[in-house]
C-alpha cells in the first residue's frame, strides 16, 4: 500500500522548493560560477543546482528530525522555533555549498573555466548560500508571522496556567523545610534581612543589587553592595526564587501573570506592576520550574 504524504510533510516540501527555486533565482540573476545564460546548458546547471539544493534541505531536515529530534512542530513554543530553524540554517548552509562546490569541479570545469575544487571556490559559494539563506529565513519569518504570534500567544497562556497551578498548590516548595526568612549579606559590612514570603525581585543596579520586598503591605527596596550571582547563590535552596534576565533574579510566587511581548516576554509581579524582562537563555529555567 503507498504511503501518503501528510499536510506537515507536503507543506516541508513546498517550503524547501521554493527557498531552493529562490537561490536558483539568486544565481541566474548575478551569474556567478561563470554561467552564460544565453547558452542552454547554463540553464540545465541552473535546474540541476535547484535539484541539489531541495535535496540538501530535505537531508538536513532529516538530520534535525531523527538525529536531533527536534521535528516540525509549534507546539512547542517560538523558542523552539527558532531553535530549530537556527540548527537547520547552521547545517544545511555549508551542506549546499558543498555539494555545489562539488557539481562546479565534477561537472561544470569541463565546459566553464575556474570551477575546479578550491577554498576559494568554496568560500565564495558558501557566502553566496548563506546570504540567500538569511534572506529566505527573512522572508519565511514574515510568512508565519501570525503562525509565531499564535504559538507566541498560546506558549503564553500555558505557562500562566502553569504558574496559577503552582501558585495555588504552592508545588514550588523545597523538598525540606527552610527558613522563612534569610540573611543577606554583602561585600561590605552591611546585610538585609528577607522574609522569603515577601520578597519580590532583585535587581543588579552596577555594583549594587536592589531588593524589593514587602513590608507592611508597601513596597520597599533595599540596597546591597553584591553580586546578583552571589545572591543566587544564597537562594539557590528556594526553589520558587529563579534567574529570568541577566540583571534579574523573581520570586514566581509574587509574579502576577506572564504576558507576552514582539520583544520576547515580561514577568508582571503582584503588589508594585513592575514588569520584569525575560531573557531567551534563562526562559528553558522558568519553564522547567514550572513544569516539575
Amino acid at each position: 500500500m503507498p504511503l501518503e504524504m501528510t499536510n506537515e510533510q507536503k507543506e516541508t516540501i513546498r517550503i524547501r522548493a521554493i527557498s531552493s527555486g529562490f537561490t536558483v533565482v539568486a544565481i541566474a540573476i548575478f551569474k556567478p560560477f561563470g554561467l552564460d545564460l544565453t547558452q542552454w546548458q547554463a540553464y540545465m546547471h541552473l535546474l540541476a543546482m535547484f535539484v541539489i539544493g531541495l535535496a540538501c534541505c530535505l537531508v538536513t531536515d532529516c538530520i534535525i528530525r531523527f538525529i536531533f529530534k527536534m521535528p516540525t512542530s509549534l507546539d512547542n513554543g517560538v523558542d523552539y522555533i527558532i531553535k530549530r530553524n537556527k540548527r537547520f540554517q547552521l547545517i544545511n548552509t555549508p551542506l549546499v555549498a558543498l555539494m555545489l562546490c562539488l557539481y562546479r569541479h565534477f561537472v561544470m570545469s569541463v565546459s566553464v573555466a575556474g570551477n575546479s575544487l578550491s577554498w576559494g571556490n568554496f568560500l565564495e559559494t558558501l557566502i553566496i548560500i548563506a546570504f540567500c539563506s538569511f534572506i529566505i529565513g527573512i522572508y519565511w519569518r514574515f510568512q508565519f508571522r501570525s503562525r509565531y504570534l499564535t504559538a507566541e500567544l498560546n506558549e503564553t497562556r500555558q505557562m500562566n496556567e502553569k504558574l496559577q497551578e503552582t501558585q495555588s498548590s504552592q508545588v514550588l516548595k523545597a523538598a525540606t523545610p527552610l527558613p522563612d526568612s534569610i540573611t543577606l549579606n554583602g561585600s561590605t559590612s552591611e546585610t538585609v534581612k528577607v522574609s522569603i514570603q515577601d520578597l519580590l525581585y532583585i535587581e543588579t543596579v552596577g555594583n549594587y543589587v536592589k531588593i524589593y520586598q514587602l513590608h507592611d503591605g508597601k513596597v520597599r527596596s533595599d540596597m546591597l553592595r553584591a553580586t546578583s550571582k552571589q545572591l543566587e547563590d544564597d537562594l539557590s535552596a528556594y526553589p520558587m526564587i529563579v534567574r529570568c534576565h541577566r540583571a534579574f533574579l523573581v520570586n514566581l510566587q509574587q509574579v502576577e501573570e506572564i504576558v507576552s511581548k514582539p520583544g520576547g516576554m515580561l514577568l508582571v509581579i503582584k503588589h508594585c506592576g513592575d514588569a520584569i524582562p525575560v531573557s531567551r537563555s534563562n526562559m528553558a529555567q522558568i519553564k522547567k520550574r514550572l513544569s516539575k
